[in-house]
């Protein structure tokens, strides 16, 4: 019973995901007006703002002008409670459980945002940042590793509470420092500016997960980010290159370069938005990423 409950508490929490996915990045007002239809813009009706159910009965269509709703809407309610029920049945009622779904929540709107926008919005990162900083007082973070922060600045005998803050510090740090780092060196290497390899938005991200996780899971969201971000894009890349609608459009240029610069060409020309494997990876780490790097300590004992 508190199962169903709190899934379908998840699926009215994503409506209003929606909501802020749909508007944020415009900054626009999440609390007026009314939900309205995108195309003609006519208020949608509570009866047709159900969860889930509305966009089933009405075959994804508006009522009044009959113009396809993008199945995003669905897919983020279903998400969303989703989390939430996942959260629930590895947390029960707890402070954990509210972390993990205030987390998971947070993920999806950055998630869908930068996919469809490019934008990963500070009114999501900054109060992200808090929330998480806030958690770290409430369920511990990370292993310990604030403590070395905390002799850092010369503070000893701390509690757990304030040494699970420093712990998120620390991953807020790490995430941070790591990105930039990396995009600094990225624009050495190819000689572009710093703003064409990597946005502010990944890095406040970053900040963000670090806060929840601490340096050590948030090291290894950026690893598993990085992982799936190359594998899709080198799958991507090579279904594009086995096109021959792309060939066609490249028929021009091909007496000028070789087939392998053409393959580069079109990597080039798929802009995956690194926001979106961060998120996954993000989530997976908070679940399973101690598991992961106590698998991976096996290795070395």
């Amino acid at each position: 019973m508190i199962a169903a409950i709190t899934f379908l508490f998840g699926i009215v929490i994503g409506s209003f995901l929606n909501v802020c996915i749909h508007r944020l990045p415009r900054w626009e007002s999440v609390v007026a007006p009314r939900s309205h239809c995108p195309h003609c813009q006519k208020p949608i009706a509570a009866y047709d703002n159900i969860p889930l159910l509305s966009f089933l009965l009405l075959g994804g269509k508006c009522r009044h002008c009959r113009a396809r709703i993008s199945p995003v809407y669905f897919f983020v309610e279903l998400s969303t409670g989703l989390v939430f029920l996942f959260s629930y049945s590895l947390f029960g009622t707890s402070v954990e459980f509210l972390r993990q779904a205030v987390f998971g929540s947070l993920l999806i709107v950055l998630v869908m945002t930068d996919w469809q926008e490019r934008i990963l919005p500070d009114l999501i990162n900054f109060p992200g940042m808090a929330m998480g900083l806030l958690f770290s007082l409430m369920v511990p973070v990370g292993d310990g590793s604030g403590l070395w922060l905390a002799r850092l600045v010369g503070i000893e005998g701390l509690p757990i509470q304030m040494i699970s803050l420093f712990d998120g510090l620390l991953g807020a740090l790490a995430g941070w420092g790591f990105l930039q780092l990396t995009r600094q060196l990225w624009a050495v290497l190819t000689k572009r500016r710093i703003d064409q390899v990597m946005g502010m938005g990944d890095l406040k991200m970053m900040a963000m997960v670090g806060c929840f996780l601490g340096p050590k899971l948030t090291l290894l969201t950026i690893f598993v980010g990085s992982f799936l971000g190359a594998l899709l894009g080198g799958a991507l890349s090579i279904v594009l290159v086995a096109r021959p609608s792309y060939f066609r459009r490249f028929r021009s240029r091909l007496r000028e370069i070789q087939s392998y610069r053409l393959f580069f060409a079109l990597v080039r020309r798929q802009k995956i938005p690194f926001g979106c494997f961060l998120g996954v990876g993000a989530f997976a780490a908070s679940l399973w990423g101690w598991p992961i790097l106590n698998w991976y300590r096996s290795f070395f004992p």
